[in-house]
């Protein structure tokens, strides 16, 4: 291969560059923890913790750790089942595509089942709840690990195989970023399997896990963690659902695999996505009928406009000639490619971003509006989202060039219609 697959160095940074790298890997994990002990304060206010905070020692369980390790190991072995169909993803610089095999909707069937099993058993799953701060510090270390691992190995693999901005030859940032791109063993790849698998369904668990918690204190479940529960396990077996659609996507396209989408797919989803169910088992919150009726209609809204969204982009792009897009209105690009410009992509350039967010609104909104911790998760997913919505501008605009400037003077606004 020679010189024909060589990476270009990353000179264009992002998250601050190696400073943020350096911080960042420090200031994720104190926030999650920061949220979880907030959690449980009496106020339940952003601005309080319990006093005395735990001390390092009582953050280390190694019980908790092996139950970790054991999640991880579960949801690699069902990932690993010869079960679910083999697709091909994007094509590699090298010309070559990887083979990956879609189940991720078997493994939480299976799941499932192996918790029915278990809780009829007597697993006493509200004590998840207990544990959650040391079961995060138990994640975290093992994300760290993980990282380090990932970061040992992208030095000895072909320049063909390195991300294309995790190569900046600086290691700290590399760290961070990710080096390698679709890091393996054998077959199994490893942030494929991070991007959907032990993350999503160990946040529904989580929930479940809240949700008997408050059963244990109230002698039933709220409306509030009824509607959380529900809202957000539609979300996860929707992604599991279009499971192939991952395989587009920027994280696993152009990002590398290192410490930043290891903690977030291992730690930081479980146990930040989870914040609502958390925050209502020591801060109950009853809630109308007409309420609840209205905050299910919302998450209807956004779940609408987030999935036709997204069925109509990947209709387009498996075959442009699909009567369900024929009709839609294209721009024409250098790279032979077309951007649609009419239907949900012609309202605003990221539909289903807007979705997304009125959703995550509706999943805090059950536990009321007097509290500013619920809303953690609405501030952080819109943040990320204008960030990532800015990264694509990016890089579109440097793939298809004057195409790109046409679609978005076509196409105006970004996420929010009329407004940004």
């Amino acid at each position: 291969m020679g010189d024909k697959f060589k990476m270009p160095r990353t000179t264009e940074l992002e998250f601050g560059g190696p400073v943020g790298a350096l911080f960042l890997p420090v200031l994720l994990p104190c926030t999650v923890f920061y949220l979880l002990l907030a959690c449980r304060t009496e106020g339940g206010s952003v601005w309080s913790l319990p006093s005395p905070l735990p001390a390092p020692s009582e953050l280390w369980d190694l019980d908790a750790f092996l139950l970790v390790l054991g999640w991880f190991g579960l949801q690699a072995a069902l990932g690993l089942l010869p079960v679910g169909k083999v697709t091909q993803g994007m094509q590699l610089r090298d010309g070559t595509r990887l083979a990956y095999r879609i189940n991720g909707l078997h493994s939480f069937v299976a799941t499932s089942l192996l918790l029915g099993l278990g809780l009829l058993g007597g697993l006493r799953l509200s004590s998840v709840h207990d544990r959650c701060v040391q079961l995060a510090f138990a994640s975290t270390v093992a994300s760290f690990a993980l990282s380090v691992f990932l970061y040992g190995r992208s030095l000895g693999v072909p320049e063909s195989a390195l991300a294309p901005g995790g190569n900046s030859g600086n290691p700290i940032y590399d760290f961070f970023i990710g080096h390698e791109l679709n890091p393996r063993v054998g077959s199994f790849d490893l942030k494929y399997f991070c991007e959907l698998r032990p993350g999503l369904i160990g946040w529904l668990v989580i929930n479940l896990a809240m949700l008997m918690k408050e059963s244990e204190l109230r002698g039933s479940p709220s409306v509030a963690m009824v509607l959380v529960n529900c809202f957000q396990l539609l979300y996860v077996l929707d992604a599991l659902w279009h499971e192939e659609a991952v395989l587009t996507t920027m994280d696993i396209v152009n990002d590398g695999f290192g410490f930043m989408l290891a903690f977030g797919d291992l730690t930081w989803v479980p146990f930040t996505y989870s914040l609502q169910a958390h925050f209502l088992v020591s801060h109950p919150r009853d809630l109308a009928g007409t309420t609840a009726a209205a905050i299910v209609l919302l998450n209807a809204l956004g779940y609408f406009i987030f999935r036709r969204a997204n069925s109509q982009k990947n209709t387009f792009r498996r075959d442009p000639s699909d009567p369900r897009v024929a009709g839609l209105e294209t721009i024409p690009t250098a790279t032979g490619r077309q951007l649609l410009v009419s239907g949900w992509w012609g309202l605003v350039r990221h539909p289903n971003y807007l979705g997304d967010l009125i959703m995550a609104l509706a999943w805090s909104l059950p536990c009321g509006l007097a509290h500013a911790l619920p809303y953690f998760y609405v501030s952080y997913f819109t943040v990320l989202l204008i960030h990532r919505e800015a990264r694509d501008e990016h890089l579109c605009r440097r793939k298809y060039g004057s195409a790109w400037s046409e679609y978005c003077k076509r196409v105006p606004y970004r996420i929010f219609p009329y407004v940004y």
